[in-house]
């Protein structure tokens, strides 16, 4: 038996990456952070913890935040992937990542775009939330570097602009 042979075999699936679709080839244990950053550099989606505690990997998947750290590529074939990368659309910032700005909610930026795509998945969910709806939702991701009231206020504007009530 040579090393070839004792590989795996690779799996073929089709991922709709950021509203573009792409047929890979993968080996059945590869991690999602890992196909999203080496294969098609969205670097956005950070690699932390490893263990699906610190929220930096987070990206949505059919709209749902998952810990991309520990989600399989193969669970996500055939479904809807978003990262920080397709959330604006051209030149325009979503309003997440436009209050994050206007609010500095964010100091390093290592945590933020798994923060503003867990908070879009809440915003879909709950357009109107309580801070404590806020702070709950948010729970598994973590930010050492700035307090929270800052993210939370962030998410507040996000949710009133994306209801049509800020500008």
């Amino acid at each position: 038996m040579t090393a070839a042979d004792a590989r795996p075999p690779r799996i073929d699936v089709m991922l709709a990456v950021n509203g573009l679709r792409h047929a890979i080839e993968i080996d059945p244990c590869e991690l999602l952070v890992d196909t999203l950053r080496t294969r098609f550099g969205l670097t956005g989606t950070k690699r932390s913890c490893d263990m699906q505690v610190c929220g930096a990997c987070t990206v949505l998947v059919d709209g749902a935040p998952v810990s991309a750290c520990t989600y399989l590529t193969y669970e996500a074939r055939d479904k809807t992937i978003l990262t920080i990368e397709g959330l604006a659309r051209g030149e325009a910032l979503h309003p997440l990542q436009r209050a994050f700005i206007d609010h500095a909610a964010f100091q390093c930026g290592f945590c933020t775009p798994g923060m503003i795509l867990a908070a879009c998945a809440l915003l879909a969910e709950v357009p109107c939330p309580t801070d404590g709806e806020i702070a709950h939702y948010l729970r598994g991701n973590i930010c050492r570097c700035t307090g929270y009231k800052k993210i939370v206020e962030a998410v507040q504007a996000a949710g009133a602009v994306l209801r049509g009530e800020g500008g």
